[in-house]
């Protein structure tokens, strides 16, 4: 697997359990016990997923005395939404003109000569 932080960030959001526990540290920081309530798995199997999003840049540890909370990190995420972006402009721009050039060919059009 590529190393890269988009790769990861993209590889990490593939997972639907990852995307809960990230929509989870959304509202505020939590434990891994208190992130694996919902799901039916095990407390390791979250711990997994956590270090798949930890290695990702997507959530933080700390250490409050026997407290270790995780929190959401935003930077990866709006690394990935502004390349989404970039290719979203593009397929924007190419699909008006397309209906630009429908528009044209359609019989009766304003630019019909």
């Amino acid at each position: 697997m590529p190393d890269d932080p988009l790769s990861l960030t993209f590889a990490a959001l593939a997972d639907p359990t990852r995307r809960a526990i990230l929509a989870r540290l959304a509202e505020g920081e939590a434990t891994v016990n208190e992130l694996a309530e919902p799901f039916d798995m095990s407390v390791q199997a979250v711990s997994k997923h956590l270090k798949v999003l930890e290695r990702a840049g997507l959530i933080s540890r700390g250490r409050d005395a026997q407290w270790r909370p995780c929190r959401l990190e935003t930077a990866p995420l709006d690394g990935a939404s502004e390349w989404i972006r970039r290719y979203r402009d593009r397929w924007d721009d190419r699909f008006d003109r397309l209906d630009r050039e429908i528009r044209r060919m359609r019989p009766g059009s304003d630019t019909d000569g």
